[in-house]
């Protein structure tokens, strides 16, 4: 029989339990939601030199993700949006959200040697997507 649970249970008012068991659901993919063969393009799209010719390429990756992977990214940067608008009560920045999520949702298929390196890059790819939402997802 299929478990359900209520979200009104006390165990779930701790907003860092629920975050965690997010984080953990997409950890735990059999491949991250920007799927393996994405990873090298979206990293190199990161360290572009124009800001704006970076923005265009990522929009391309993401226009290119097969769709349920492209809906759900929409649907998690969408809510992760309306996270950082509450930033003077939950203190989720642009860049802590980065650092919470760019290693989960985006990694390699091996992990690198340096790991911290390959983590900054990931993280600046979570905050561009957020940064420019409404042109890498527009309506």
């Amino acid at each position: 029989p299929e478990e359900r649970l209520s979200l009104a249970d006390p165990e779930w008012s701790d907003v860092h339990v629920v975050t965690g068991a997010l984080k953990l659901f997409f950890r735990e993919l059999p491949e991250p939601l920007v799927p393996y063969e994405f990873f090298n393009p979206f990293i190199e799209a990161i360290k572009l030199p124009d800001p704006q010719e970076q923005v265009e390429r990522v929009a391309e990756l993401v226009k290119s993700l097969p769709p349920t992977n492209y809906a759900t990214l929409r649907y998690l940067l969408a809510h992760l949006c309306r996270v950082m608008e509450r930033v003077d009560v939950n203190r989720m920045t642009r860049q802590n959200i980065g650092i919470v999520f760019g290693p989960t949702l985006l990694r390699p298929e091996r992990e690198p040697g340096s790991l911290a390196a390959g983590m900054a890059q990931q993280n600046k790819a979570v905050e561009l997507l957020l940064a420019h939402f409404d042109r890498i997802f527009p309506a």
